[in-house]
């Protein structure tokens, strides 16, 4: 019988999971066991699993589990360095150069295990099977609406946290927007044909802010775009790769402008093909908002993991997109299975 192992999750803000209580019902329906680790941080109750018939393993005890378990998890294992055994499914975030991921790699080529990333779950025509695109691009916008109001008061945006619904994170966010007395900000979403910017410009719309919406028609050109910095928030929803235009420029720091916040959801500050090049790092949870000029102010916000800011909605999302994947595992050598281990080859031949 297919065993899968759905592991709790060891990143710091954190909380969301792959499978939901009714995936995994429907799973066990189709003979697959399903073993869920308790958890201290997932948002979605492990009252919910036991009432599907799950069974329950203690938090981070994959390691132990059976040697053909299937290990399910979302983001990174802890990085110490032990052998993997077990095949995973995860994000591993190991086939781009990162120096993470070929020790990520090494360790599976170590124990004889096989990644199954999430990222390369795709069907035939290269197109992921499930993204949490949407709800990054729905919480970027969040924050970056949250740093826009922040700075109409003179200050810089606060940390931010997890939020148990949507409509509580727009409820508080609301609010703020009305404390500043302002008329609502106008927004520029480019990308917006996709996941990431859909998620964007449904918050932004949400909250009764106006959203211009360009994709590859309007960026076709290669720049400059001058109508960017006449928005006063920019929310950039596409990968860097080769060929992207620059977006905003180093010039645009001293340049009249009336821009003075950008959300870069794709948040991809290390690449050479950056859209946004005037900021070089990350931003946090704690620390949402990088201040790049004061005259006039212009504030990045770059977070890396947003939707696990919603982490209900977004897992609920996930599940629903994955499932039909999952109800295939008792066959790894076929379909988007059988194409994630051809990659996993592929990135860990000598």
């Amino acid at each position: 019988m297919t065993h899968l192992w759905v592991r709790a999750e060891q990143r710091p803000n954190e909380d969301r999971v792959g499978l939901t209580p009714t995936g995994a019902a429907a799973l066990m329906q189709a003979g697959i066991k399903v073993t869920i680790e308790q958890s201290t941080v997932r948002a979605i109750p492990l009252q919910g699993y036991i009432d599907a018939g799950c069974a329950i393993a203690s938090e981070n005890s994959w390691p132990q589990a059976p040697s053909d378990a299937i290990i399910f998890g979302l983001k990174e294992l802890p990085e110490d360095g032990t052998a993997l055994p077990h095949n995973h499914i995860m994000f591993g975030h190991a086939y781009k150069g990162q120096h993470s991921g070929k020790a990520l790699l090494d360790r599976f080529k170590a124990g004889g295990g096989t990644l199954y990333d999430l990222e390369y779950l795709v069907e035939e025509n290269g197109r992921r099977v499930a993204a949490f695109g949407y709800w990054a691009g729905y919480a970027g916008a969040a924050v970056t609406l949250k740093t826009w109001a922040a700075q109409q008061g003179g200050g810089l945006c606060g940390p931010v946290g997890v939020y148990p619904s949507k409509d509580t994170l727009l409820d508080e966010l609301g609010a703020e927007l009305d404390a500043t007395g302002a008329d609502r900000p106008k927004a520029i979403v480019i990308g917006a044909m996709g996941r990431v910017g859909t998620g964007a410009a449904d918050l932004c719309e949400a909250l009764g802010v106006t959203v211009t919406k360009w994709d590859m028609a309007e960026t076709s050109s290669g720049g400059p775009f001058p109508e960017i910095l006449a928005h006063d928030l920019f929310l950039n929803c596409i990968f860097a790769r080769p060929g992207t235009p620059v977006f905003v420029p180093l010039e645009a720091l001293t340049a009249p402008r009336q821009l003075s916040a950008i959300g870069d959801v794709a948040c991809d500050p290390d690449s050479d093909y950056n859209p946004v090049p005037v900021y070089d790092r990350a931003t946090t949870w704690q620390a949402p908002a990088l201040r790049v000029a004061s005259d006039p102010v212009l504030d990045v916000m770059a977070i890396d993991n947003l939707p696990s800011m919603l982490p209900v909605e977004s897992s609920q999302d996930y599940g629903a997109q994955l499932l039909p994947s999952l109800l295939t595992l008792d066959d790894l050598q076929a379909g988007v299975w059988g194409r994630a281990a051809a990659s996993f080859a592929t990135h860990t031949k000598d």
